[in-house]
């Protein structure tokens, strides 16, 4: 606009220079260039995420944008431009004692908005550094009244509770806090090495209380077991035969069984389990021996 206002007078004045007096195509050059000056000055333009704060001789006068608009040279001014969009800052605390007195380095992120630009921009002097230092000050405060434990195990309720101290401290400026999200949690490394072998015989101790348990109901298991076969002598003994002959058959041919237990299920002589031993080992070697011939 400035040029082109500043093109149409250079050829007006050239126009008047030809027809009449230098003197006058130089007043037009000069009345060109102000009126120029002066309309490119007053021709603004916000895109749809901002909003000027316009001040008329140093007083609040309005919010202007999205789009095209104008105000008054030298009265009005635009200090701040305000992005409305969704922001994301970025904040830490080092080195602060949490309520069990462990010194942790904590990273969080922070999504705020303004919602009203005018607050922002006359309540206080630097919203965003502000909003920063409030998120500080705020993330050291609830660490400190919160245990180590509960800080790496609920990382949503602290978040919540950051989101609802920032945000009363930054409403004054027309700000709304949307969510704050515990990005990391740092621990010293000699307490990271105690917490992992504590978490370790933590769950040696659970292996240890299951197994003991499984050993009880198979116990159990074995007392109802023995109930039965004590009631029926002949189930006892197709038992132990089944047992004897899976035995045999999958591992070896030679198998040492006290003569007490011999007498106790009822077995038989010692002659009959040394034949039944040789028939079990004759029957493997004749599958063997077929097996080869295939």
């Amino acid at each position: 606009m400035f040029f082109l206002i500043l093109g149409l007078g250079i050829v007006w004045a050239r126009m008047a220079y030809d027809a009449s007096s230098a003197a006058t195509s130089t007043i037009i050059m000069v009345s060109a260039f102000v009126v120029a000056l002066l309309i490119s000055l007053a021709i603004k333009i916000a895109n749809p995420w901002e909003r000027g704060v316009v001040l008329r001789l140093g007083r609040f006068q309005s919010l202007r944008g999205p789009g095209l608009f104008f105000i008054i040279p030298i009265l009005d001014t635009i200090p701040y431009w305000i992005d409305t969009r969704v922001i994301t800052t970025s904040f830490k605390a080092e080195k602060t004692l949490t309520k069990d007195t462990v010194p942790v380095d904590v990273v969080a992120v922070l999504f705020w908005k303004v919602l009203d630009p005018k607050k922002a921009a006359l309540e206080v002097a630097d919203y965003m550094g502000a909003i920063s230092w409030a998120s500080q000050t705020a993330l050291r405060d609830v660490i400190g009244k919160t245990m180590l434990s509960d800080m790496l195990e609920g990382r949503e309720k602290i978040s919540g509770i950051l989101q609802k101290i920032i945000d009363e401290r930054t409403e004054p400026w027309g700000i709304n806090v949307n969510s704050v999200e515990i990005k990391d949690v740092l621990i010293p490394g000699a307490l990271e090495n105690a917490m992992s072998m504590q978490a370790q015989a933590e769950r040696e101790r659970q292996a240890r209380v299951i197994l003991g348990d499984s050993e009880k109901q198979v116990a159990e298991k074995f007392g109802e077991a023995a109930l039965t076969y004590a009631d029926n002598p002949v189930a006892l003994h197709l038992r132990a035969m089944n047992m004897l002959y899976e035995g045999l058959k999958q591992n070896s041919t030679i198998v040492i069984v006290p003569s007490s237990a011999i007498d106790t299920m009822q077995l038989g002589s010692m002659a009959g389990l040394t034949a039944l031993t040789m028939g079990i080992g004759q029957e493997k070697a004749n599958k063997d021996k077929t097996a080869g011939k295939k």
